[in-house]
């Protein structure tokens, strides 16, 4: 035990599972996850704020509107095409496909459905649309460095539950 509290400039590694409204399990790390506590990091804020004065070994559940969250579900983010003019590598659900507009700005599609000769790419997050509960557990809390409290830390990629 560090005898830390969670705030600003501290690096804080956390352990976390997502459910849904219904309590299903939506994603999982059982790695522990680390971020600069008030610094650069891809953490949601009400989780950020939701964590902050904790201490090691507490258990937190934060939970997020689809706004707070991963956004709204946009369906104009799904196309429908002839499987016909696909290509081969991505005719399977889950296949992952970025494309990109007119502008120059790219997004990952994913393919959600294959039926009736066509194939059906989603740009949406796969969560988007839903009100999701974070549960988190603190495992450690230290100091940041300077070059941290700078940059973030690179731990914090999240893995995702398949």
């Amino acid at each position: 035990m560090s005898g830390q509290s969670v705030n600003k400039n501290k690096v804080v590694s956390f352990i976390y599972s997502i459910v849904d409204e219904s309590g299903e399990l939506l994603e999982q790390s059982d790695i522990p996850i680390s971020y600069v506590h008030g610094g650069k990091h891809d953490l949601f804020e009400k989780v950020e704020a939701g964590l902050d004065g904790c201490v090691v070994g507490d258990t937190i559940e934060v939970s997020l509107t689809p706004e707070e969250g991963f956004g709204v579900y946009d369906p104009e983010l799904t196309y429908t095409d002839k499987l016909e003019n696909v290509p081969e590598e991505f005719r399977s659900i889950g296949a992952e496909v970025e494309m990109m507009n007119d502008q120059g700005d790219s997004r990952k599609f994913t393919v959600t459905r294959i039926e009736n000769g066509k194939l059906t790419v989603d740009g949406n997050h796969p969560m988007a649309g839903k009100a999701i509960t974070f549960r988190i557990k603190v495992t450690d809390i230290r100091d940041a460095s300077t070059e941290e409290i700078a940059n973030g830390v690179d731990a914090m990629a999240m893995p995702v539950l398949h």
